[in-house]
């Protein structure tokens, strides 16, 4: 069932094999699309980190998705799934680091990548867990709030970035235009529009970075002070230790992540037509926990599948795992060559901003896609519409709410993704299909 037909809406299938030079450039694509720093940071601004200690975190953060990514596409998931920083720890590492230290927040997340590697292999329970309490009505669901969670993100950056926010607004909008005229250029004509639509985000980087220029906000001089190589190193930031407190607390969020990723594994799913069988499930169970735990040994957080590749594949409709591969090989080379980490961080926060609210547009149309042939009855449509309620809810509380309360909901309340997708399983759990179809 691995090796199935190429969708009709792809470019390139899964298992087809293109060159060497074609998969880096498509992969480059991929990794300049993932707005891969900006977990590092903000995580490394609420642990106080200096200067040197973020570079060298930014770096690890690429050594360890490049490792995972490399682990899940070859011998995990086996699809075409970018893995990345995930967004939904970040309070929680934050409050374990600050009371902690550094040592506890890497001696927190070593067991519970474990536990995630042993569900998947040699228990074989994940798949299990899956059918019972994620069947297509939420992970649908969870797609959706996915996207929708991560949209005001690029409204942020953009209001956010430093100069005139009307030059802001402007390089974004030139951005993402020129990603939507490449999108429709590849739709409308072949030859030439297939090369528009495959290296769609590329030309909007450049055309973004160069109305960037123009208002002088572009600033590549950090590259030229980088250096050329520096060697990874287990537990780079001291010895890690073990606080049964902090161990529990990322088990939890382990498992939301898990949660999070495996509506990536969905939307991929339906974007490539890969079946999601059980062996495939528990596999990448086993990926996903072995690329956290070897990522956390570099200095590395929690990684999960990116929603926002899967956007990217439906955008070029290139679904082959040699590109997935060849990204992941460029992102260990971005871990160990500073001045190449460096250059991604210097492309202008409204450039990749703009390309990230179409990317979140096409996360949510996949989340749809998968549960549009579900019948919406009463109960569906309180399985499907409160969580998406509640994730929108949980991105306009305000801070100072927030940080009146205890860490463990100060956490949980931080993520619209953590938030919309636990009330999307618990509301597919406790609501019986038998009462509502009766009813």
């Amino acid at each position: 069932m691995e090796d199935q037909a190429k969708s009709a809406n792809l470019l390139v299938g899964v298992n087809e094999k293109i060159s060497t030079k074609r998969s880096l450039l498509l992969g480059m694509q991929h990794v300049l699309a993932m707005d891969l720093y900006l977990a590092p940071i903000i995580i490394s601004g609420l642990l106080s980190l200096s200067t040197a200690n973020t570079t060298f975190f930014i770096q690890m953060c690429f050594l360890a998705a490049g490792l995972a990514t490399i682990i899940q596409a070859t011998i995990g998931l086996r699809l075409p799934v970018m893995q990345g920083p995930s967004y939904v720890p970040i309070g929680a590492l934050a409050a374990i680091g600050g009371k902690l230290g550094l040592g506890a927040v890497f001696g927190s997340l070593l067991p519970g990548a474990l536990l995630i590697a042993i569900i998947g292999y040699p228990l074989k329970a994940f798949a299990h867990i899956v059918r019972k309490i994620i069947p297509p009505t939420v992970a649908g669901t969870v797609i959706v709030i996915v996207g929708i969670s991560l949209m005001p993100i690029p409204f942020n950056g953009i209001y956010s970035a430093p100069g005139f926010i009307g030059h802001n607004a402007m390089i974004a909008f030139v951005s993402t235009a020129v990603l939507i005229v490449c999108i429709l250029l590849g739709r409308k004509a072949k030859g030439i529009g297939t090369f528009f639509r495959l290296v769609s985000v590329i030309l909007a980087i450049i055309a973004g970075t160069i109305t960037a220029s123009l208002y002088g906000t572009v600033d590549f001089s950090p590259v030229k002070e980088a250096a050329w190589f520096s060697l990874p190193s287990f537990f780079p930031f001291g010895a890690p230790v073990f606080d049964l407190h902090a161990i529990l607390t990322m088990v939890f969020i382990y498992i939301v992540i898990l949660i999070e990723t495996t509506g990536t594994w969905f939307v991929v799913s339906t974007v490539t037509d890969g079946e999601l069988t059980n062996k495939r499930l528990n596999r990448a169970s086993f990926g996903e926990g072995i690329g956290c735990f070897v990522g956390t040994l570099f200095g590395g957080t929690p990684m999960t599948g990116y929603s926002s590749n899967a956007g990217l594949i439906a955008i070029t409709g290139v679904a082959s795992r040699r590109v997935i591969i060849a990204a992941g090989f460029i992102l260990v080379g971005l871990g160990l060559v500073p001045k190449l980490s460096t250059l991604i961080t210097c492309i202008p926060g409204p450039v990749i901003n703009g390309i990230f609210g179409v990317i979140c547009i096409a996360i949510v149309m996949n989340g749809l896609k998968v549960i549009q042939h579900i019948t919406i009855d009463d109960r569906n449509m309180i399985v499907i519409g409160m969580p998406i309620l509640l994730t929108i809810g949980t991105t306009v509380l305000p801070k100072d709410l927030l940080h009146t309360m205890p860490d463990f909901l100060n956490y949980i309340l931080s993520s619209g993704t953590a938030v919309g997708a636990i009330a999307a399983v618990l509301l597919n759990l406790i609501i019986p299909a038998e009462k509502a179809k009766k009813g």
